[in-house]
């Protein structure tokens, strides 16, 4: 478990070593055991029109238009601070960027995880599979974890304080 201490040492060593150009609202940082991903917001981008507002679909190519291009333009650099980092916390490092309402994530690990299911779940997830949710098991799967953490969000931040907060007082604890 990531503890809070942890997590703010990533944070404040990316809001200090980020360019202040790329901070046009404190970066996202978010810590698990095998990664860190930082997502970035940068200005949403404004079409030239003449009358009308731009449509839906020409604003949302023109937000992935910034983001590629942002992606391309700094990808040096961002690199070059993923080494530092990844050297420093352990971690594999992902990026995203944020223009308006648009959200894209650049090649973040999609780790393993190996589970065993009774026939009651198993049958959960192949209905999701024959229905055409998923293409498999494990799509399926990922997909019931995307839905609960949707749905269960507050819950699951309640559920990670308190995991913090016992962390705390272990580590106050007597040494053993």
């Amino acid at each position: 478990m990531i503890t809070d201490e942890q997590q703010e040492r990533v944070q404040g060593w990316f809001a200090g070593r980020l360019p202040q150009e790329w901070q046009v609202a404190p970066p996202r940082v978010t810590v698990d055991r095998e990664e860190i991903t930082v997502v970035l917001t940068v200005p949403d981008v404004e079409l030239p029109g003449e009358g009308d507002a731009p449509s839906a679909a020409a604003l949302d190519e023109a937000r992935a238009g910034r983001a590629s291009a942002f992606r391309e333009e700094t990808r040096d650099q961002r690199m070059a601070i993923a080494r530092e980092a990844e050297h420093r916390f352990e971690r594999k490092v992902s990026w995203g960027l944020v223009v308006g309402e648009r959200e894209v994530l650049w090649t973040h690990v999609s780790a393993p995880v190996m589970t065993r299911l009774r026939q009651p779940q198993r049958r959960v997830l192949d209905t999701l599979v024959d229905a055409g949710v998923a293409r498999s098991r494990a799509d399926a799967l990922a997909w019931c974890v995307r839905l609960v953490g949707q749905h269960e969000g507050d819950w699951l931040a309640e559920l990670r304080d308190a995991m913090g907060r016992v962390a705390e007082v272990r580590e106050q604890g007597p040494a053993a």
